[in-house]
């Protein structure tokens, strides 16, 4: 495994779309920790009429993750609020189903989702069982500003089972049995890839002796560096899933793919060809099962980094469509306050209305193949379809990783300034300015600036109606980062 240089330099304390995160032992420290813990907890139990104490605690399977979730209930205990912590690794939807059931003030986990393995990270989730919104992370930065004192308590901790409260909660929404005998009838396989996280064992649990001869998971264990490359449902990092789809099909056998991030909200697909399917692909197809088969109401919501496609899909359906900046906290938003079919994002994070105001990917995963079975058509299929009715849409994202924060607010300061009237050869017909900087070059073909809240990381976002637009497009924008700034 290649090392690279880790940026020593301690970064403020600051929240990005969902949470803080730093890297373990120069940003992310117990000493901060017990410090961050504490004003959310205090904030979690201020802004709602109190029913009662309880803060749910959880974690993922990343290093140091357990030790620093107890840590979070003695500063939790500190603060005289009562912590209920997880009594193993989960994913990060089963905190925010937890908080329904305990109707609890809301839950902190340590997680750093699907950034690289020497990240670690706290998300804060309300008490409606949703990320917070950035005004409630401005008070709780505005308490550590404050530099308020409180000592953690540390005593034994009631532990309980969220995971299985949440694998048996969404499972009574689906009807297992009809799905699976529906998937076996086309033949399909159903190789599941949790990327060593905390959704590792989920599906198969959910399935039980339905999953016999249906499910098949891979990289179930715990690996706290995730075999070398981030715990993200990218295309680069999934290339165990693909073959085995891919030598599947060379087989005859008919297979589909089902990955899941580090910490079990974000998801991505390979179907039956073994091609890769993210969001940008699912969401056309969740949209139309919803809509079209299960007759759901509610307007569809996607980030600015979306596909058009989504918007064609929903719209060809009668739904209205809501374009919202990148984090999933702007779609939880407008799930509290309308009625809402499906909110989505490109890095995979899926929520439905008639569940919760959060991204769950094995929820989002039982709607995919619920619509498999609904229409007895291969995703692969289903997606074909789409394209032949609406155009083609090919969609990639690259990451540039930076020297510094201080490097990332002078190249955001850079774009927004030197904002470029063409792209190679393509001028610029619209710029939006929702998140970052998206510059649309013609229908269904834009390219997209937006740096991380969480790290020093440049992304690029690119979608066009050919592979080659896209990779043009994207070579292109590099070189204006390059020349302008490099």
């Amino acid at each position: 495994m290649k090392k690279k240089k880790l940026n020593l330099a301690k970064e403020k304390i600051s929240f990005g779309t969902d949470g803080w995160r730093g890297v373990l032992g120069v940003d992310f420290t117990l000493e901060r920790l017990l410090r961050v813990a504490a004003a959310a907890a205090q904030e979690l139990a201020y802004v709602k009429e109190k029913k009662n104490n309880k803060i749910i605690i959880g974690y993922d399977r990343r290093f140091l993750a357990e030790e620093m979730a107890e840590a979070v209930a003695s500063a939790v205990r500190g603060v005289d609020l009562v912590p209920l912590l997880a009594s193993s690794p989960l994913p990060t939807p089963s905190c925010s189903w937890g908080i329904v059931e305990e109707n609890a003030l809301g839950a902190l986990v340590i997680t750093a989702s699907h950034n690289p393995y020497e990240w670690l990270g706290l998300k804060i989730k309300g008490p409606f069982g949703g990320s917070v919104d950035s005004s409630f992370t401005d008070s709780v930065q505005k308490r550590l500003d404050a530099g308020g004192i409180s000592i953690p308590i540390e005593d034994a901790t009631a532990r309980i089972d969220f995971r299985k409260q949440h694998l048996l909660g969404i499972s009574q929404k689906f009807d297992i049995s009809l799905i699976s005998n529906g998937l076996k009838k086309l033949g399909l396989k159903i190789f599941v890839d949790p990327m060593h996280g905390s959704a590792a064992g989920c599906m198969s649990e959910l399935f039980g002796s339905y999953g016999d001869g249906l499910i098949y998971e891979i990289r179930t264990k715990r690996d706290p560096l995730f075999g070398g490359n981030p715990p993200e449902p990218m295309k680069a990092y999934l290339s165990q899933v693909i073959q085995e789809v891919q030598d599947s099909f060379q087989k005859g056998q008919f297979s589909m793919g089902l990955v899941f991030d580090g910490d079990g909200d974000r998801i991505a697909a390979i179907d039956e060809k073994g091609r890769y399917c993210n969001t940008q692909l699912l969401m056309p197809v969740l949209i139309d099962h919803l809509a079209r088969v299960r007759n759901m109401k509610g307007c569809v919501i996607k980030t600015v980094s979306g596909s058009d496609l989504m918007r064609l899909v929903a719209e060809d359906l009668g739904r209205e469509v809501l374009e919202k900046p990148v984090g999933f906290k702007y779609i939880a938003e407008e799930m509290l306050s309308r009625e809402v079919l499906i909110g989505g994002e490109e890095s995979g994070g899926v929520g439905f209305g008639h569940h919760l105001p959060e991204r769950d990917a094995l929820f989002t995963a039982l709607v995919l193949m619920e619509s498999i079975v609904a229409d007895s058509k291969f995703l692969g299929e289903k997606i074909d379809s789409f394209h032949a009715r609406f155009g083609k849409s090919h969609f990639e994202r690259i990451d540039l990783t930076l020297k510094n924060m201080e490097m990332r607010r002078d190249l955001e300061s850079f774009l927004k300034k030197e904002t470029p009237s063409s792209i190679g050869h393509e001028a610029v017909l619209e710029v939006i300015s929702t998140d970052g900087i998206k510059l649309v070059l013609d229908k269904s073909h834009w390219v997209m600036f937006r740096f991380s809240g969480t790290e020093p990381l440049l992304r690029i976002y690119c979608e066009a109606p050919s592979s080659e637009e896209v990779t043009s497009t994207l070579y292109y924008a590099k070189q204006l980062i390059d020349n302008g700034f490099g």
